[in-house]
């Protein structure tokens, strides 16, 4: 089946700004305006693409929820095996949590990012993840 046919909310435009902290190439679609008071992406990963580690922070409140949509992905917290991702499946990830997230090598993959309101959130890009592991993922 035709992934874009699949990807119900788009694949959206090559995600430049956030390029340096993805290992391949990714795409986001925006779902909500910039004056919404929830940030709401799909962002849709290329075959063998993913973030690097990363956490979100906040004083109060924070945090992220992936709705997966569409292809196959990969989520994992530090110090935890990874857990495979498939359409209908929902991560719910507290802040202060080092994770990663994006598609298996051989397939594409998108998800719906809601960032949670909070107090003082941010996000802390740390290192990619190790290659020859990822390479070894279904």
């Amino acid at each position: 089946m035709d992934f874009e046919k699949i990807n119900i909310f788009g694949k959206g435009n090559s995600n430049d700004e956030y390029a340096e902290y993805f290992d391949g190439h990714s795409y986001l679609n925006p779902l909500v305006g910039k004056d919404s008071p929830l940030y709401l992406a799909n962002v849709t990963f290329e075959p063998g693409c993913r973030n690097h580690w990363h956490v979100h922070r906040s004083e109060e409140g924070g945090g992220q929820i992936l709705l997966c949509t569409a292809g196959h992905g990969v989520y994992q917290e530090w110090g935890k095996e990874p857990i495979e991702l498939a359409p209908g499946d929902v991560i719910v990830i507290k802040p202060g949590v080092k994770h990663w997230h994006g598609a298996t090598p051989g397939s594409w993959f998108s998800h719906v990012s809601i960032e949670v309101p909070g107090k003082a959130t941010s996000t802390q890009w740390l290192e990619p993840v190790d290659a020859d592991f990822y390479a070894k993922l279904g």
